[in-house]
């Protein structure tokens, strides 16, 4: 049995022949150990997919996380030059903007005064009909496509339609792989695009100011998340991950996240599987009060799953309860991964997360958050055969 056909049946809540593995890496550690440049990995299709199939081989992970969309076929044109300093790659482009690629962290995106350019837009005269223009506001770009500028995109709404460009990662992984992993695609929720356009506080506080705004705003916003969900369906992904980041326990209530977030990220879930492609939710933190809530969106699965310090899921509860209907992937300690010295403790953290998931299929080992920057990759590297050894069913 392959890793794509082992992931396959854990989504569907069956026993394959073990549990899978799949964990997604921060971006840090692809530029840290794939043997790319930053820059050939953060902004080249290319360079991205041969970063995550080298990672996927090393770990023998059953699956892959294509977590950026594919970029402008020819943005490397557009750089001026590449330095290298202590701090990582300073990429310096044409038009004057920079872009810090620090060696184990997301890069960072400077641009010049522009009056034209407005980094967030204002809650209080942002017309929610009106979004025509909604790639002017840089800070929503690049935080939320992680590129310095939108090409091909379609005015008569914000991403109604997706520029091609944006499935070449895709593309490419899925050659590389041959049909033998589980290849997921990734689209921000309707609330991480909000967040992303108005800036967390001044979004956070418009909850509370401008509700009906706010859900006008959700409500045009889903439409960027659904085109960007079903792109990726119809390009043949194994399963599409919903990045719901930031509606755990640390940024807003249950009764905020069942009228900000359950509304609209039903809709993403139910364009998704017209496609019979499963999808599942990732929201990290604190998530223990609302597992119910996240399944009344639809979905399928649950990832992360935080245990504590930044979160606070037990994995048993969770498997006793709404795991008796979805899958579950993650809820090993990303900080303890971090600091464990020893391969016994890496065992012991797994092992546990493999004898509470394991029963009655639908579990995925995996990290519970990303795999941090400075992880060892030796560390990665013991969990397949771990679960070889004892997630055997």
């Amino acid at each position: 049995m392959n890793g794509r056909e082992r992931i396959a049946l854990a989504m569907q809540h069956k026993e394959a022949d073990r549990v899978p593995v799949m964990c997604q890496l921060a971006l840090g550690h692809y530029f840290l150990n794939a043997g790319l440049k930053p820059h050939e990995i953060w902004f080249t299709s290319e360079g991205f997919a041969e970063a995550l199939v080298r990672m996927q081989r090393r770990y023998r992970f059953d699956g892959i996380l294509v977590n950026l969309p594919g970029r402008p076929r020819d943005v490397l044109r557009q750089i001026k030059k590449v330095e290298e300093i202590k701090k990582g790659e300073v990429v310096t482009w044409r038009n004057g903007h920079v872009t810090l690629i620090p060696w184990d962290d997301n890069a960072q995106y400077v641009y010049t005064a522009r009056p034209e350019l407005q980094p967030r837009a204002d809650l209080k005269t942002l017309d929610p009909d009106h979004l025509e223009n909604v790639d002017q506001f840089v800070g929503y770009v690049w935080n939320t496509y992680h590129i310095p500028w939108l090409e091909g995109k379609n005015d008569s709404a914000p991403l109604s339609e997706i520029p091609d460009y944006f499935l070449d990662t895709i593309d490419l992984v899925r050659a590389k792989t041959n049909g033998e992993v589980s290849v997921h695609g990734e689209t921000f929720s309707p609330f991480t695009h909000y967040l992303e356009l108005i800036g967390y506080q001044n979004a956070i506080i418009g909850l509370i100011k401008y509700k009906e705004k706010v859900k006008a705003l959700l409500d045009r916003l889903t439409e960027a998340s659904i085109a960007w969900a079903v792109g990726q369906a119809k390009r043949g992904v194994d399963a599409v991950l919903i990045s719901s980041a930031f509606a755990g326990g640390g940024f807003i209530s249950p009764k905020m996240y069942a009228e900000y977030v359950v509304p609209f990220e039903s809709r993403v879930v139910d364009a998704v599987k017209k496609f019979n492609i499963p999808v599942y939710t990732h929201t990290c933190g604190k998530i223990g009060d609302r597992l119910e809530l996240m399944e009344q969106t639809g979905t399928l699965g649950i990832d992360t799953l935080d245990p504590h310090p930044l979160g606070n899921v037990e994995l048993a509860d969770a498997k006793n309860g709404v795991g008796q209907r979805l899958f579950l992937k993650g809820n090993m300690n990303s900080v303890s991964i971090l600091e464990y010295t020893t391969k016994e403790e890496v065992l012991a953290e797994a092992s546990e997360r493999i004898q509470i998931g394991k029963p009655g299929g639908g579990y995925i080992l995996s990290s519970a958050c990303s795999i941090a920057p400075r992880v060892e990759p030796w560390k990665m590297e013991l969990l397949t055969p771990l679960a070889e050894k004892i997630g055997k069913y």
